[in-house]
């Protein structure tokens, strides 16, 4: 498992991001509260999305290598209870059942998971990297529908730069545009190459004449990567139409 967090730290980081979204969920002013970054959802409803999602990532990885996810009927929930203190101890249920799940099956468990034309490994590793990072933007989320955004932990997002090239972006599905090189640079250091071509996507961080350069802190790309904010945050030197046809392709 390539990671720059070993399998302890990512369990560690979960738990303290999980615990931040039930800490906005106890203290916000009503569980009605529309969710701007989840155009539709309201606080509860994102809390209902979060702790389903972790009774399926829990189920699916206790079952093991397969081809598909988990029946549903295997989680082993229902909906989200509507009082707040009953939400509350659903949440940290569902958090302490994929953290057992993660513990029990080890960092190299196979597992079945979405990401398969990606270049990403179908282990339990890899669910516990996307799990911090599902966990740290929906905490973002739900902070911002409460009016008290925080900064992404640097930690957890420069992680999490390499976790979203890697699962999300990485693929030898070709890229159907001209060929390309997009750089990704974080104030704190540590920088990303995605070489585009009709060999797919691959990701280094070797020298490279990059058509396009992105800059600003890595929570700043994190949440460009998924959608809460656009280049108009960050410094970008280059052609930004790259930017533009990278976020659009769906490769299948």
């Amino acid at each position: 498992m390539s990671t720059n967090l070993d399998f302890p730290g990512l369990l560690r980081l979960i738990d303290e991001r999980s615990a931040a979204f039930r800490a906005v969920v106890a203290a916000a002013p009503g569980l009605d509260l529309p969710v701007p970054s989840c155009p539709g959802w309201t606080l509860a409803d994102l809390a209902q999305h979060i702790g389903t999602g972790r009774h399926r990532w829990a189920a699916t990885v206790a079952a093991g290598p397969a081809d598909a996810p988990p029946d549903r009927a295997l989680w082993n929930t229902s909906d989200a209870p509507t009082d707040r203190a009953d939400l509350l101890a659903w949440l940290a249920e569902a958090s302490e059942r994929l953290r057992e799940a993660l513990l029990t099956a080890g960092p190299d468990a196979g597992c079945w998971a979405w990401w398969d034309p990606f270049q990403s490994p179908l282990t339990s590793g890899t669910v516990a990297r996307h799990q911090l990072q599902e966990m740290t933007v929906h905490t973002y989320d739900a902070q911002l529908a409460v009016g008290a955004v925080e900064p992404l932990p640097v930690e957890v997002a420069i992680e999490g730069v390499d976790e979203f090239l890697t699962t999300c972006v990485a693929t030898t599905i070709p890229w159907p545009h001209d060929p390309a090189v997009v750089d990704y640079r974080t104030v704190e250091g540590p920088s990303w190459r995605v070489h585009l071509s009709a060999d797919g996507a691959r990701i280094d961080r070797a020298p490279a004449a990059a058509g396009v350069t992105v800059l600003g802190t890595a929570g700043e790309l994190i949440l460009l990567f998924y959608g809460r904010t656009g280049l108009d945050t960050l410094k970008v030197d280059g052609d930004g139409g790259i930017i533009d046809r990278l976020a659009a392709w769906e490769p299948e």
